[in-house]
């Protein structure tokens, strides 16, 4: 799990996000408090809206624990689980800086029905675009081999109601869930506090099913 050390100081200002993500080539003037409040998004989601268990999976792009979680634990999830129609499952960005700001916003860039390829090639190519000179133009990159435009690429990275809106749910986490860490899952309301292996989500899913 990320230590609640970093939490403390990724504040849920545009501001305070940005300046954290000091490689970024753009300084963007923070949104009130009331548009972040009043922005809404899209939830994606994957599985039987019918299912008997809903995970609610909370994540930051940049975090090496939530990469390795959607390497290795959630295609066992979705081939055991979800397509079975067992378990339906909500992710929900929870992004600890201004650079997980930027790669959720990409994410939604291909619409919903692209969301969980794209976060999956982001999450498989964490360790190279996160450490990249220049983080920004590496995830633009992998925009564009996922068939995005630069007008697409572009236009979505400069949303103002997108960014309020990631930012929203990082705050909904926090106010209505005590989301201190990543990853953080919700297990049909109930909050999950095993490690996030197979094993443990499932015997948990058993139990809440």
């Amino acid at each position: 799990m990320q230590h609640p050390a970093l939490i403390s100081r990724a504040h849920l200002t545009r501001r305070r996000l940005l300046r954290a993500a000091s490689l970024m080539p753009a300084i963007l003037a923070a949104p009130s408090a009331s548009a972040i409040a009043a922005a809404s998004i899209d939830e994606m989601v994957i599985g039987n809206p019918a299912a008997p268990v809903t995970i609610i999976e909370y994540a930051s792009m940049t975090c090496p624990h939530c990469a390795k979680f959607h390497q290795t634990v959630l295609p066992r999830i979705k081939a055991e689980l979800v397509d079975t129609g067992k378990v339906r499952l909500i992710y929900r960005d929870f992004p600890l800086d201004g650079l997980a700001v930027r790669a959720a916003m990409l994410a939604r860039c291909g619409g919903g029905q692209r969301f969980f390829a794209f976060a999956d090639v982001i999450y498989a190519q964490q360790a190279q675009w996160a450490r990249a000179a220049d983080p920004l133009a590496a995830l633009r990159q992998l925009g564009r081999l996922g068939g995005l435009s630069d007008q697409e690429i572009e236009g979505c990275l400069a949303d103002r109601a997108l960014e309020d809106a990631v930012l929203r749910s990082r705050m909904d986490g926090q106010q209505k869930f005590q989301i201190d860490s990543t990853p953080a899952f919700l297990i049909n309301g109930k909050r999950f506090r095993g490690a996030p292996e197979f094993d443990a989500i499932r015997q948990a899913i058993e139990e809440a099913g």
